[in-house]
């Protein structure tokens, strides 16, 4: 967990889905290294037991609360009950981050089964979980929603059509879920991460420097440079920001 002296996000009641490995896992410790109470969700109990251990032991507050937000609206409640009870009130910043990658196919080998299921945890799940937070939200004054989108929604690419067509929509609703709620107090924004390495992926890390080798900055990205996105975007230093799918990626989208 990275240290902070100012602290930006003290006080703040968090969810994190999808936050028990890689790129939600840095986030989750970056919003607690500012101060945040985080719950952090996913399917991995052990690993999400793991992740509550370490933000303690660093003197943060967190919580795990299992969630599989493929099962749809009883998860999505389900979870949403559970982190408000451990956080002992409305949680005022959702982090939308759970999502299903789907493998690189061409669009005639995609099956409907895989197309089901990355509309339904990618695009199904942060509505709901939306919907279920924010009249909480609205009641305590206000909020922040971060999606976690990817600059494959924002570009063509032959083999990963259904992914990126998902995030695309995401973002979509980002803009959308922005002008319909920033009347009420509550700020919604994206950060588009590029081709970013973590420890799960490591077996693409060289992919990934290819990936990344003519863009401007020259190499992928970090979890940690994600979460850092993250924490901007949640903090009262973004307070004039909505609906914005801002990229992380070292210049890729700039550079096409």
């Amino acid at each position: 967990m990275t240290a902070s002296t100012t602290h930006r996000l003290t006080g703040r009641r968090t969810l994190v889905t999808g936050s028990t490995s890689g790129i939600g896992r840095s986030i989750a410790l970056a919003l607690a290294g500012e101060g945040a109470a985080v719950v952090v969700s996913g399917r991995n109990k052990d690993a999400g037991a793991a992740l509550v251990e370490q933000i303690r032991s660093a003197g943060g507050a967190a919580h795990y609360a299992h969630a599989d937000l493929s099962e749809g609206a009883p998860a999505a409640t389900e979870l949403a009950n559970a982190a408000s009870e451990a956080l002992g009130g409305p949680v005022d910043l959702l982090v939308n981050n759970a999502a299903l990658l789907v493998p690189a196919q061409s669009l005639t080998e995609v099956d409907e089964d895989v197309i089901d299921a990355a509309l339904s945890l990618n695009v199904k799940a942060p509505a709901l979980l939306v919907a279920a937070f924010v009249p909480g939200m609205i009641e305590a004054g206000g909020g922040a929603i971060v999606n976690i989108g990817s600059i494959s929604g924002a570009i063509g690419s032959p083999v990963s059509a259904l992914y990126g067509a998902t995030k695309a929509a995401l973002h979509s609703l980002t803009a959308s879920w922005a002008a319909e709620l920033a009347s009420k107090g509550i700020r919604v924004n994206a950060v588009a991460p590029g081709p970013t390495m973590t420890d799960e992926n490591a077996a693409y890390h060289d992919t990934l420097r290819s990936l990344s080798a003519d863009t401007p900055e020259g190499r992928p990205g970090t979890a940690a440079e994600v979460a850092d996105a993250v924490v901007f975007l949640a903090s009262e230093q973004a307070t004039h920001i909505h609906g914005v799918t801002l990229p992380v990626d070292g210049g890729y989208l700039a550079a096409r």
